[in-house]
């Protein structure tokens, strides 16, 4: 009901169909311009503007309540009334839900600008506490760095001191040694004026001595020499005696000088058959069980490896004849001839011939070790592979080596095929 008192003045509902409308609304015009013509006519009489505010501040303005209680009237005598006020109180409802509503809407804002501020200072917090820590790194690194370099001072200051101790120390033991030096020195040298000195009179005693007991000293020789001569002399003729008794008693005796002339001959002849015979069966030996050492590689088969390596002997003597040239790759001439000397070999073998040497040449890779097993594979017979250089690392022993190689092969019964390699390390210089 706050529109009845003019405190808020609210458009009015219209009131036309009723018929009070027009009339309430030209007299409340009225009413407003008397009163504004009397406010204008009391404003114009005051002198200054103190007076005026203190004249308003008591000022009451009737107009109202005699809007309000025409209103009051005309609502009595008309017969809506019971409307009008049914639709003021729910205007009045409407704008207390309004108000509630800006209320609530104005404690929401207040809500979030509370959550807003709680955010920045959780936000300004968590800066601070950012730049603190930052400050925090920053001075313990400047701590740090401050405690390395009073650390790396004092290890410097450290250093020099015990460098300089040192040197004092070296200084210190400079002068002792010297002074130790200077010291045996001085004894030495003392030691040497006193024995010089005794060893002085010493000989100058033994020299008076000697002067004086010179004639003793020559009779002493004199004897001792006599006895000597007269001791060796009497050896001399008592060996000689002895020999010459025993040397007739044996030649007297002609049994004792055959026995010892043959027991003689018998012993020469029995030390230079065990030399002889110790060598002859040594090369024996490695000519038919062992093998020589500048042979590498060899399929002769020798006791020691047959009975290290038996299933590997027994595949071996148990393996067939295949061809030489089976799984290799070649150009078709050089094929062609490979295979007439494949041929030549094995009916060199077969006839008992006179076996033709080769020179296999060519860079490391192409086969020609490969084709020499196959070859002695094929034909029935054993290989050697040996090599130069090994030839030439033993010198002059290098003749002597290869001899014992060739009488080495031709101990072998099924024939062999040696094969040099690196011939040309050894070769080229004979």
């Amino acid at each position: 009901m706050s529109w009845l008192f003019g405190i808020k003045r609210d458009p009015m509902p219209d009131l036309s169909s009723t018929g009070i409308g027009s009339d309430m609304s030209g007299k409340g015009s009225g009413e407003g311009q008397g009163s504004g013509s009397s406010g204008s006519g009391s404003g114009s009489g005051s002198g200054s503007n103190d007076d005026r505010k203190s004249m308003e501040a008591y000022r009451f303005d009737s107009s109202a309540l005699e809007r309000a209680a025409k209103a009051a009237r005309e609502l009595e005598l008309s017969p809506n009334a019971k409307q009008y006020l049914e639709l003021a109180k729910m205007q009045e409802i409407n704008m207390q839900l309004e108000k509630q509503t800006k209320i609530k809407e104005y404690e929401a804002h207040i809500e979030n600008a509370k959550s807003e501020q709680i955010r920045v200072q959780q936000e300004e917090r968590r800066k601070t506490i950012a730049e603190e820590t930052k400050h925090n790194q920053m001075r313990a690194q400047y701590q740090d760095q401050l405690a390395r370099k009073r650390y790396e001072d004092q290890l410097i200051q450290q250093q020099k001191a015990n460098e300089e101790n040192l040197r004092k120390q070296e200084e210190s033991l400079a002068k002792q040694e010297a002074m130790r030096r200077a010291t045996l020195e001085r004894e030495m040298e003392i030691r040497n004026q006193t024995d010089m000195k005794r060893i002085e009179a010493e000989m100058r005693a033994k020299a008076k001595v000697d002067r004086e007991n010179q004639d003793l000293y020559l009779e002493q020789i004199r004897l001792k020499a006599a006895e000597k001569r007269t001791t060796v002399l009497e050896s001399i003729k008592t060996a000689g005696s002895i020999l010459g008794a025993g040397f007739n008693a044996f030649i007297s005796d002609w049994g004792k000088v055959t026995a010892s002339v043959a027991g003689v001959t018998m012993l020469a002849l029995g030390y230079y058959s065990v030399k002889q015979g110790t060598g002859v069966a040594a090369r024996y030996i490695e000519a038919r069980l062992g093998k020589p050492s500048l042979v590498k590689e060899t399929s002769r088969l020798t006791l020691a490896e047959a009975f290290k390596h038996p299933i590997k002997t027994q595949k071996r003597l148990m393996s067939k004849p295949r061809d030489v040239l089976q799984g290799v790759i070649l150009s078709p001439t050089l094929e062609e001839r490979l295979s007439k000397i494949t041929i030549a070999t094995r009916n060199t073998r077969k006839n008992k011939g006179m076996y033709r040497n080769m020179l296999l040449y060519g860079p490391p890779g192409t086969g020609k070790t490969l084709f020499v097993k196959r070859l002695a594979q094929h034909c029935g017979m054993n290989y050697a592979i040996l090599s130069g250089g090994d030839v030439v690392a033993m010198g002059r022993e290098g003749v002597n080596a290869i001899n014992k190689v060739f009488d080495w092969a031709n101990s072998s019964r099924r024939g062999l095929l040696l094969f040099m390699d690196e011939a040309e390390a050894f070769l080229r210089k004979r």
